[in-house]
């Protein structure tokens, strides 16, 4: 009885990491498509890859997930730039990319 208890435990917090992970690797896909739209450029591969993971507290005092998505984008459609998009939890805590994009969401940006 432990034992399938244990399986449960287990299983059930591996969903909920997994869909937490898609819900932040969407919201990165949704502020990085944005702002490729606002800087007037090409969002390459219509997706953004995670490159980080790490523990870091957030405004509130308590550890919260800090997860950072890479992103490439083209000015011309000839080259590429990679940008990139840092979250805690659903929050944006980082940018970088388009540069009329970046301002635009630093602007935007409430920490």
């Amino acid at each position: 009885m432990p034992t399938l208890l244990i399986l449960m435990i287990v299983g059930v917090t591996a969903f909920f990491m997994f869909t937490a992970a898609r819900a932040a690797a969407e919201r990165a896909g949704e502020i990085s498509r944005d702002a490729c739209d606002a800087a007037g450029v090409q969002w390459l591969d219509q997706s953004v890859h995670a490159n980080g993971l790490r523990l870091r507290r957030k405004d509130d005092g308590w550890m919260g997930l800090e997860r950072s998505f890479r992103f490439e984008y083209s000015e011309d459609g000839q080259n590429r730039h990679i940008g990139r998009v840092v979250l805690l939890g659903g929050k944006l805590v980082g940018f970088s990319g388009p540069t009329r994009a970046a301002q635009a969401v630093v602007r935007g940006f409430n920490p």
